[in-house]
């Protein structure tokens, strides 16, 4: 990597402990919040900006997780229990915190939208990459199964998004993201986060994340989120328990060993 002079900070090869300080100084203004808020008064459209820079602060005043953490929390108590949800992300590998809190929302109606192996963009990687899709068949499999024990199958769905296969004429590749919320006694979403984050542990420990709240009373933009929301669901399918019983979704020993290898070494997926 060339690292010019006139760069304002130190090389992060050369000296991390450096760069990290000097991120830290110019980045921390950008997350803390005014000191007197905005009025929303005259607003219909609020937007809040929230960033994930884990890796480059110290101390870490990432504001992404906090905000999301919040979000899924409040959606547990009135009035917002009872609303209904839409969450998806390119690879089903939410952080455990993440797929607690949505379990515990107690929606009217939650959906999870999630990519098939066959619109994966490892499929068919090289080396322990191309294991990728079915460890996330694996994750999809045991969240399934933990909507059962838990009796909320009438309340959250898992959907798997296929359109073709990746690598193959026509084939997609799915990598949404994002969350719709719907509070109670409304059909369109008012609420929306939207971003580069996976909602992932590597989301929140390795890599940097740029993202934004959106909450509207505009209905035209409402009327919008909600069109974006079945779009999403076009190609995409309910799957339930009985699926990871077909024998080409059976996930073998390697894949699952592989995964026990990287959280035990620390790895992120």
């Amino acid at each position: 990597m060339d690292w010019p002079d006139s760069n304002p900070s130190p090389s992060p090869l050369d000296n991390p402990q450096g760069f990290r300080q000097h991120s830290t100084r110019v980045l921390a203004p950008l997350l803390k919040p005014r000191e007197k808020p905005t009025t929303t008064t005259h607003h219909s459209t609020v937007v809040y900006p929230i960033l994930q820079f884990t890796p480059i602060l110290r101390p870490d005043t990432s504001t992404e997780l906090p905000a999301l953490l919040a979000i899924l929390k409040a959606l547990q108590s009135p009035p917002l229990s009872g609303s209904s949800w839409t969450f998806t992300a390119g690879y089903f590998n939410m952080t455990p915190t993440v797929r607690r809190l949505l379990l515990s929302t107690q929606p009217k109606k939650g959906t999870v939208i999630a990519a098939s192996p066959w619109s994966n963009s490892f499929l068919g990687a090289p080396g322990i990459r191309g294991m990728l899709p079915d460890a996330y068949t694996h994750l999809s499999k045991r969240f399934v199964d933990t909507i059962q024990r838990k009796g909320l199958a009438d309340r959250i769905t898992l959907r798997e998004w296929r359109r073709g296969t990746k690598g193959m004429p026509d084939g997609w590749t799915y990598h949404a993201k994002g969350i719709w919320v719907s509070v109670p006694g409304e059909r369109k979403p008012s609420l929306t986060i939207v971003g580069s984050s996976n909602y992932t542990r590597r989301s929140y420990e390795l890599d940097l994340e740029a993202n934004a709240v959106i909450v509207t009373r505009d209905e035209s933009l409402m009327r919008r989120l909600g069109e974006e929301e079945r779009w999403l669901q076009e190609y995409s399918r309910e799957v339930g328990s009985d699926e990871y019983e077909k024998p080409e979704r059976r996930v073998g020993w390697k894949v699952r060993l592989a995964m026990m290898a990287v959280r035990i070494l620390g790895g992120a997926l």
